[in-house]
């Protein structure tokens, strides 16, 4: 199922540091200045060969003169909700403080209403055996276990990240057999996702209407008409109508988040209308970043005027957005004139087919080996690199080892270069893949 944990913690105590950390990346800004984190976050964390998404959040405080402390706590309670496991970060140099005891209090109240939620605290900034020592305080708070760690210089996030991915691997999805294909209805809220699964399957499963963020819980149904017998997982909205659009998007960004983790397709519906915006584009940046097949839809094709071209342009427009994966099926609909529905569920069989797929060693070298003698690496500070050798590794998605003498200096070019070559030679479409080189 889903693999979502949440930094949340009062400003300044190195939520953005930690997050930086155990993501590898410097996407969260680092500053000694409270409240500076008001965004969130999303980073995809890998550990031991299992991954999981990581959210970082904004600082949570109460009666400050911040501007923005309103939006940031609602942010705060909304990621507590969404998220499998909480990471409560506090400060060791400072000990137990106002504004901590009040997250606490938080924290304690959604693990009554959500009886599987896992709490993990973190004592930062244990630099020393001393201040190591001094987080036995946190656990007067009565959340559980304390780990100290310094996210500056990485102490001790090693054994956090095996906590985290053993509870990951203990929880199990017992609702469905397994091996059941899931697939995900995405997309910003109001775009037909709802109506989509109830022309499906012809009944009225979900509530319709035009107001964003109608529903609010994802919903898992299993289909088994047509010979099909899978899954689908329509994606929540809002829980409540805001006025605020930040966290409408925000919300719909999350919510996505899950659906996404849990599945192997990914069905990302637009707004013929609105066309191909930017949550649109983060929403299939979280697919491919999941190693998700991905089918884009472009419903209420029904309210735009046509020519001869204009599903041409919509689909160029699409795939320049997209590039450079730019083989993603495109399919354009209306759902409340039920056209092309069961399509769109035809696409992404295939494409879970596509994604699925084991391509033998013998022809991927038989194909590939004579295209890079044709058209080599190129030569960096004098090395010349001669790949020998490929095969596909054993994973859910399509990625590929290529043996050679100088992995390291394989220009981000020809990498690109070869996937082009693959799927080009392979039927690929629509699903993202990995390609590594390693030494020979």
């Amino acid at each position: 199922m889903s693999r979502i944990a949440a930094i949340v913690g009062r400003p300044n105590v190195g939520k953005s540091t930690l997050f930086n950390r155990l993501t590898e990346t410097r996407e969260a800004i680092e500053d000694p200045t409270s409240g500076v984190t008001r965004d969130r976050h999303y980073g995809r964390v890998e550990w031991n060969g299992e991954n999981f998404t990581l959210i970082d959040t904004g600082g949570y405080v109460h009666g400050s003169d911040d501007v923005f402390e309103a939006s940031i706590r609602k942010q705060v309670q909304l990621a507590i909700d969404e998220a499998d496991i909480i990471i409560f970060v506090l400060d060791a140099t400072e000990g137990i403080t106002g504004p901590d005891e009040m997250v606490a209090e938080m924290l304690r109240k959604s693990k009554k209403q959500l009886k599987n939620r896992k709490i993990l605290v973190v004592g930062n900034k244990a630099d020393t055996h001393e201040r190591a020592h001094m987080t036995s305080e946190f656990y007067s708070l009565g959340l559980g276990e304390v780990y100290p760690i310094s996210a500056v210089s990485g102490g001790g996030t090693g054994e956090l990240l095996d906590e985290l991915i053993t509870i990951f691997k203990t929880e199990k999805d017992e609702h469905y057999p397994p091996g059941l294909p899931r697939i995900a209805i995405v997309g910003r809220p109001n775009v037909g996702k709802s109506s989509f699964i109830n022309a499906l399957t012809e009944e009225e499963r979900t509530i319709v209407t035009d107001i964003a963020g109608t529903t609010r819980d994802a919903i898992d149904l299993r289909f088994t008409k047509f010979g099909y017998d899978i899954v689908l997982v329509d994606t929540a909205g809002l829980r409540k109508k805001s006025k605020e659009k930040e966290d409408v998007e925000f919300y719909s960004v999350l919510r996505s988040v899950r659906a996404i983790e849990s599945a192997d397709i990914c069905i990302l519906i637009l707004d013929a209308v609105q066309g191909f915006e930017a949550q649109d584009m983060s929403i299939f940046s979280l697919a491919v970043a999941n190693h998700k097949g991905v089918v884009i839809v472009v419903n209420k094709w029904d309210l735009v005027e046509k020519t001869n071209q204009t599903t041409g342009y919509f689909t160029d427009f699409i795939q320049l957005k997209l590039a450079p994966f730019s083989d993603v099926p495109i399919v354009f609909t209306s759902v409340h004139e039920r056209q092309r529905v069961l399509k769109v569920l035809e696409t992404a069989m295939i494409v879970n087919k596509n994604r699925s797929q084991k391509i033998a060693t013998s022809k991927l070298n038989d194909l590939m080996l004579p295209i890079i003698e044709q058209f080599p690496p190129p030569a960096l500070k004098s090395k010349y690199v001669k790949i020998k050798y490929i095969t596909q590794l054993p994973t859910p998605f399509p990625a590929f080892a290529f043996f050679c003498n100088h992995p390291q200096y394989v220009a981000e070019s020809y990498k690109r270069f070869l996937e082009n070559k693959l799927r080009e030679n392979f039927d690929l479409s629509g699903t993202p893949i990995e390609i590594f080189f390693r030494q020979k």
